[in-house]
């Protein structure tokens, strides 16, 4: 079986426990205004590869990945558009007791190929774009239907997640929004960390790459006061 990668970090320390061996799948359905990886769009364009290539490639950073408490950890794009390969792979990492993570927005719905790759994660990290429907819709051009639903299935079938979500000034920051979020985390019950990323606009040169507007031009990163006051509100 072939997949498509965007890119691989080979020492990650962000997206999961310990040293990770971070895979950045190629192809994603969402069309976020914020999106850094522009690039990672289209799912006929990246590198082809297969799970045999990239067990080889994992293997030589074994003893940091082990020693470090680390893993695997297959990010994007979005990993679900590609959810056969990703399963192939997760079950030969969990055959050689490597811990696996997946980056994803859970916006796909929820196949039985996802439910049957979800067996062989360790980890979900958990993006959610935005807890309004409307405001989501308009954020990312998809509903948050599919995510929430993802969410709760999660918490039902007992896989530990990370809840993430951009701050985002005039589109994430509402009080509201974060109150009903919060209350929407406090629903589950298998959340180890919630982890708010502040907006940033360094990938917006790939969108003028691709011809496209940028819409978020003229937002500015939020501001040490913001990510407090929101924290505050989400509890973290």
């Amino acid at each position: 079986m072939v997949g498509r990668i965007h890119s691989i970090e080979t020492f990650g320390t962000v997206d999961g426990p310990g040293i990770r061996f971070v895979i950045f799948m190629q192809g994603c359905t969402l069309r976020c205004k914020y999106c850094h990886n522009r690039d990672t769009w289209e799912i006929n364009s990246g590198k082809t590869t297969t799970v045999p290539e990239l067990i080889k490639q994992i293997e030589k950073y074994r003893t940091y990945i082990d020693n470090s408490g680390g893993g695997v950890t297959v990010s994007g794009g979005e990993p679900l558009v590609q959810a056969e390969f990703v399963t192939e792979l997760f079950k030969e990492l969990k055959s050689i007791g490597i811990h696996t993570a997946l980056d994803t927005s859970g916006s796909l719905p929820l196949s039985n190929q996802i439910k049957e790759l979800l067996k062989y994660t360790d980890l979900v990290i958990l993006d959610i774009k935005h807890i309004d429907n409307e405001k989501a819709l308009k954020l990312t051009g998809f509903s948050n239907k599919n995510n929430l639903e993802f969410a709760n299935y999660l918490s039902n079938v007992g896989i530990p997640v990370w809840i993430r979500q951009v701050l985002i000034p005039g589109f994430t920051d509402d009080k509201f929004d974060l109150q009903k979020l919060k209350k929407f985390i406090d629903s589950l019950n298998n959340v180890e960390k919630v982890e708010l990323l502040p907006y940033h606009d360094l990938g917006k040169f790939k969108w003028k790459e691709f011809g496209d507007k940028y819409e978020l031009e003229n937002v500015t990163p939020p501001t040490q006061e913001e990510i407090k006051k929101a924290e505050n509100i989400l509890g973290i």
